[in-house]
């Protein structure tokens, strides 16, 4: 009778740990193409990415650099304050999108220049994403908005 509930229990565990398995393979598969990860200039001018790689790239928009092409091309240069990395850009542009700046964009690193395909800028006077505060701070840049 005991060897009855041992063996039952075992299989339970045993189909337990195959179920969480599987559904750790299944929700891993879903979001391969929905995790971007975050670089800093300094990152991909060290270790540049692979072109089918998608990632998300933040720092502040370089002065001087905002150049609007035809239609709605746009071509500017992101830094972190160690490298500066080329961005092209075919879209409309946030409205408080401008030099000196900090952005967040996504997109591929391709021949040298990251080709952009969604572009993000702070929502407010004071606002930077933590990944761009965290990559300037690294390279000394960074000036706290709040003194």
């Amino acid at each position: 009778m005991k060897s009855l509930k041992k063996q039952r229990r075992i299989q339970v565990i045993a189909l337990a740990a195959v179920a969480l398995t599987l559904s750790t393979v299944l929700i891993g598969y879903a979001m391969r193409d929905g995790i971007n990860f975050f670089r800093a200039p300094s990152q991909i001018v060290a270790e540049p990415p692979g072109p089918a790689e998608v990632f998300r790239i933040g720092g502040l928009v370089a002065e001087g650099s905002l150049v609007r092409g035809q239609g709605k091309s746009i071509r500017f240069e992101v830094t972190d304050g160690g490298a500066t990395v080329p961005v092209v850009f075919t879209g409309v542009l946030p409205d408080l999108f401008e030099e000196n700046q900090g952005m967040v964009g996504t997109g591929q690193y391709i021949n040298g220049v990251f080709e952009a395909s969604e572009i993000l800028a702070k929502h407010d006077e004071t606002y930077m994403p933590s990944e761009v505060v965290d990559a300037l701070k690294e390279q000394g840049v960074y000036k706290d908005p709040n003194g």
